[in-house]
């Protein structure tokens, strides 16, 4: 069955300068799966299986939601993990600190819970998955992700609803998509 989640959209140059980046970390930091660079996106709300009038009825009040929000900046400048400090189970990219980012969050959050979604109510952590499961013959050294500079800035213009294709590369696909507003001429 396939699950269901809204998303920031990381621009495609951005995504392609961030393959170039995990291409060199996967040298350095043994994950089993890493994340195809066309799966890289902002999870704002993760639905799981969903019946298609429920989708329905969250992308009607997503859109609304959204039709005042102007597009804006944020950059991809760090890494962390989350999991065990020494065999950690997600490797991640950090964000800059964005108070549009956690209102973009909150619309969305807020939206899908109005259609009747039950959410995950841990706090938002935005970040962008790299990989999953260190697999590393000896323990995963935090200290080292201070050595990696990363520091990749783009415009968050557009959320969308993507659904997961278990078994395929790469496994998101784009249902339906919400344009920000945009901040000048395009």
């Amino acid at each position: 069955m396939s699950h269901y989640f809204f998303a920031g959209k990381i621009p495609e140059e951005t995504k392609l300068a961030m393959k170039g980046n995990m291409d060199e970390l996967r040298k350095q930091f043994p994950f089993r799966r890493w994340v195809h660079h066309e799966d890289l996106h902002i999870t704002l709300a993760f639905l799981g299986a969903a019946p298609e009038g429920k989708l329905e009825k969250a992308c009607s009040l997503v859109g609304r939601a959204l039709a005042t929000t102007d597009a804006f900046p944020l950059a991809m400048n760090g890494l962390g993990t989350f999991g065990r400090k020494d065999s950690p189970r997600v490797f991640w990219a950090s964000l800059s600190k964005s108070e549009q980012l956690t209102k973009l969050r909150g619309s969305v959050f807020t939206a899908c819970e109005e259609a009747g979604f039950q959410l995950e109510t841990r706090p938002f952590s935005p970040h962008v998955t790299l990989a999953r499961n260190w697999e590393g013959e000896g323990p995963f050294i935090p200290g080292k992700l201070d050595e990696q500079p990363l520091n990749l800035g783009f415009m968050l213009e557009e959320v969308v609803l993507y659904r997961t294709n278990i078994g395929t590369t790469p496994k998101y696909e784009p249902i339906k998509r919400f344009r920000l507003k945009s901040l000048g001429p395009q």
